[in-house]
């Protein structure tokens, strides 16, 4: 592996803010347990968490409308400019939460009004995912790329460990019917407030040395254009193959585990939430050691890992996950579904960033990405209650395994990224070293 030096500035700089960004985007749904019944008060537990579960894959609907705004945004005036946007809109959406009326008050309008920030919040990240990936790609050296990209999914995991740390503070602080009433509001007044702080270390980040190339090289127009991006359709259409297992398996494994431990299994919602927040510290910690290993032996053993234990591991992991009566059994099942899922989260960035030229890379990760977050990954949680719903719970079970076959395919197909020079720069330098050998 190179020698080359982390930028941890860069590294720093691009985390802080993507763990707000993910902390707003998460704490919907750690936090949907005690909102659901302020806005939709009839029917069941599981009824009222369905109609939840469906405004939070509203959110994932925007995000493709958000990926190819802000991806063309970034690759016309800059991963920095596009970076300092995102969490503008993540904060306005945040406080929209926090202010949210309930039905009590004034009917159906509070469930519009999640409605309308969840669009904000789709429209943020599906910016934000792609202008983090490519900040954090281009801003490395190859040979620590997979390193400093996993980075990504530390600090979105961060994001959910410390609005599942908050849950806990309040769930041990407040009473059950304080966090039904007003409680759930203090994550999202927390998240705008941080984002504020985040947006002031952004607009302080330098912007990418292939970036700045670019721009001193090539006219504005050609850039980040979706003409550009057919010219890479089938790196388009891989993005999309290659995300469909791993988001549908990272949502199944984190957000709508707390959930699936609570409602299925019956643990008391103490013990699920601190579960989960165990499991997706150990998770987080992994993430550079996996993304470390890439730079070494290359991108795609990691993602065959992942296909092949996630197309056979999951319908007897969440069968046994169902089962589980208390703290230990169930920590160490969903570890293990994280250890599997890590192949897949701690460098997905940086094998889409490395797909595509310079010109269009932002717009090249975030639209296709974005598009399959849409489809999979949003309706994850949605679908996963539909099955229950129907008393076809392990149903859900083999739909996480059969999308996880499908990228498998991908996985086994698909050419190695590692060694993909990102720069003209970097190119220049690779035919140097061949010339003299």
């Amino acid at each position: 592996m190179s020698k080359a030096r982390v930028p941890w500035k860069a590294v720093i700089g691009g985390s802080v803010g993507n763990l707000v960004e993910w902390y707003d985007w998460f704490v919907y749904t750690s936090f949907a347990v005690y909102f659901a019944a302020s806005f939709f008060p009839e029917g069941d537990n599981t009824a009222k968490l369905l109609n939840t579960a469906a405004i939070f894959a509203v959110g994932f609907f925007m995000r493709p409308l958000g990926g190819w705004l802000l991806g063309r945004y970034a690759d016309r005036k800059g991963r920095k400019a596009a970076l300092t946007l995102t969490v503008t809109l993540m904060s306005a959406s945040a406080l929209l939460i926090a202010i949210a009326p309930t039905y009590e008050t004034v009917g159906y309008f509070g469930a519009v009004v999640l409605v309308v920030a969840r669009l904000l919040q789709g429209l943020s990240v599906g910016g934000e995912y792609a202008a983090s990936a490519t900040y954090l790609t281009e801003a490395t050296p190859r040979g620590r790329r997979g390193f400093a990209s996993s980075f990504q999914y530390v600090s979105m995991t961060a994001g959910q460990l410390v609005g599942l740390g908050l849950q806990i503070i309040l769930q041990n602080t407040m009473s059950a019917e304080a966090l039904d009433s007003y409680g759930w509001r203090i994550p999202f007044v927390i998240g705008a407030l941080g984002a504020a702080v985040v947006f002031y270390l952004r607009r302080n980040l330098l912007e990418t040395e292939a970036y700045d190339e670019e721009e001193r090289e090539v006219e504005h127009q050609g850039r980040g254009t979706i003409k550009q991006l057919l010219a890479h359709k089938k790196e388009a259409l891989l993005v999309i193959a290659l995300t469909m297992g791993g988001t549908v398996a990272y949502y199944t494994y984190t957000t709508y585990l707390t959930k699936y431990l609570s409602i299925s299994a019956g643990l008391p919602k103490e013990t699920a939430t601190l579960v989960s927040f165990c499991a997706l510290f150990i998770f987080m910690c992994l993430q550079p050691l996996a993304g470390g290993l890439s730079d070494r032996i290359g991108r795609r053993p990691l993602l065959i890992t992942f296909g092949i234990g996630s197309m056979l591991g999951t319908v007897p992991l969440m069968t046994a996950l169902g089962g589980v009566t208390g703290f230990a059994g169930a920590l160490v099942l969903s570890l293990i579904g994280l250890v599997i899922v890590t192949g897949y989260t701690s460098i997905n960035a940086v094998v889409k960033a490395e797909l595509f030229p310079t010109n269009v890379r932002a717009l090249g990760v975030a639209l296709p990405y974005a598009i399959a977050n849409a489809l999979f990954g949003g309706t994850a949680e949605y679908v996963a209650l539909w099955f229950k719903n129907n008393k076809i719970e392990s149903g859900y079970f083999w739909y996480v395994s059969a999308c996880a076959a499908v990228s498998l395919v991908v996985y086994l197909t698909m050419r190695e990224t590692r060694d993909a020079a990102l720069s003209r720069a970097e190119q220049a330098s690779e035919d140097a070293v061949a010339a003299r050998v």
